[in-house]
């Protein structure tokens, strides 16, 4: 991307919050971002595996890609117009119909879409490609081949999962799906064995582990994903909203599904433990201030406590940031749309595992010297915490961190000392990161001198400099003697 503008003269980058906490955002307001149009448009499959110019020695890459054949995609190809409505889409009535029956057709439910194209997932050996509804489908992983549509609701009473799974060493899935019914909403903890029982397997055997009740029934907190640690599965109850009977009738008031999801920063951030051989919800609840989080680092359990760390922000707005019409624009309107974004930045809360009616209120339980966060017992099954940041000042020039990612099979729900992510300077990564928690720095910045050919632009070399450049606008480079 072409370099910004940096607006030095801007306010703080810490803004108050309604609260009165500090909220992370850019340390400075950025200018002339480039469009990204490009990268949100249609493009055509590249069904066959075709040569890149990596200069990988010794080696070779290939490239492909394939549209999911999922209903929506081919009923609305049939059509060329948005037939099924997504997230922030809605679908306009079919124009062929007569004017009573574009009026009827308002009062029909929305159909949840099977565009599965959030994530690719696991389950019993078997690759899925999923979103948050209750469809996924089965593909070869080889040739990209769409082979089966599952339904989860065939087997367990949900109306969707996750595009998070979380795996154990023998291959149990675990995952997070809603339900709706007569007793109003709940979260629940979905359990899938790792073994098929026959080759035609899918989801069989997958069980509720535990359901969780909402604090507000017709206002469930949405969520993106959930942390796991050795011996509890952990379910972040954020104050970004969904109101049901909004999102019910939707397609009556003629709005998207996403005008049905709000932000409430009156509510506090709770923290759900469920015993994963059990599925017993700890009566301890853990609580923060309102914060938003799509990704969690990684979660484990040392000395008595649980190290949940996972990338947050101050508010829950930006999920309405990121619809089309917004990714599209370009100039001072993108400028404004980046520059009111709060930023996200990974951090650490300690919750102590070991909280009786004998534990004394009032005071800090977070004994490990190293950490700077606090969890305190205020009441008989509250526990109070405040996070410590897992980072540096530096982070702040990065725009945050989010998308984070740990060696998962060998560190997952275990200690560990690095995890990678993307720098935020756009609406979208710009940057790749990597995070030493032993001294909360910043290692392998990407930051290099790189040598082009001056008539085809190819790459002749580069140099790594273990350090920061300093953007400049002019430079001299004197030949080595």
């Amino acid at each position: 991307m072409a370099p910004v503008k940096l607006d030095t003269s801007s306010p703080d980058d810490m803004k108050l919050a309604d609260n009165g906490q500090a909220k992370e955002r850019v340390s400075s307001v950025l200018k002339g971002l480039e469009t990204i149009e490009p990268l949100v448009r249609s493009v055509e499959e590249t069904p066959e595996p075709i040569c890149t110019e990596f200069k990988i020695h010794k080696g070779q890459v290939t490239y492909m890609s394939r549209f999911l054949q999922s209903d929506a995609y081919r009923t609305n190809s049939e059509r060329d117009r948005i037939v099924m409505s997504e997230f922030g889409t809605l679908a306009m009535p079919d124009p062929c119909k007569n004017f009573f029956q574009r009026f009827l057709s308002r009062f029909e439910m929305i159909q949840p879409t099977d565009n599965a194209s959030v994530s690719f997932v696991k389950y019993k050996g078997d690759y899925y490609v999923s979103t948050e509804t209750n469809f996924m489908h089965k593909v070869n992983p080889e040739n990209l081949h769409t082979l089966e549509k599952v339904d989860w609701s065939k087997f367990i009473a949900v109306n969707g999962a996750t595009a998070h799974p979380h795996y154990d060493p023998d291959g149990t899935t675990y995952n997070m799906g809603n339900s709706y019914g007569s007793k109003g909403a709940l979260y629940n903890i979905i359990r899938v064995p790792p073994e098929k029982n026959e080759a035609t397997d899918t989801l069989h055997g997958a069980q509720v582990l535990c359901s969780i009740v909402p604090t507000d029934k017709s206002h469930p907190s949405y969520y993106h994903s959930f942390a796991m640690s050795e011996n509890y599965v952990v379910f972040i109850e954020q104050p970004i909203k969904m109101d049901l009977l909004k999102i019910v009738t939707c397609k009556l008031r003629g709005k998207a599904l996403s005008e049905g999801i709000y932000w409430d920063p009156k509510q506090e951030t709770i923290f759900h433990l469920i015993d994963k051989r059990t599925g017993e919800p700890s009566s301890v609840k853990y609580h923060t201030k309102a914060i938003s989080t799509f990704h969690q680092i990684n979660a484990f359990e040392e000395d008595g406590f649980l190290m949940l760390d996972m990338c947050c922000a101050d508010d829950g707005q930006a999920i309405n940031n990121y619809l089309i019409q917004n990714l599209r624009k370009s100039g001072d309107a993108l400028d404004e749309v980046y520059n009111t974004l709060c930023r996200v930045f990974p951090r650490r809360f300690v919750l102590p595992l070991h909280v009786t009616s004998e534990t004394p209120t009032g005071q800090n339980l977070n004994t490990r010297l190293s950490s700077q966060a606090t969890c305190v017992h205020v009441s008989q099954d509250k526990v109070f915490c405040q996070h410590e940041d897992l980072h540096g000042d530096d982070l702040h020039e990065y725009g945050g961190l989010e998308f984070p990612q740990i060696n998962y099979n060998r560190c997952n729900t275990r200690p560990y000392r690095y995890f990678y992510g993307c720098g935020f300077r756009h609406l979208v990564g710009d940057s790749l990161l990597k995070m030493d928690l032993e001294d909360k720095t910043l290692k392998d910045k990407g930051t290099f001198l790189l040598v082009l050919d001056a008539r085809t632009f190819d790459e002749l070399g580069r140099a790594n400099v273990p350090v920061n450049i300093p953007y400049g606008f002019h430079g001299a480079f004197k030949a080595s003697t």
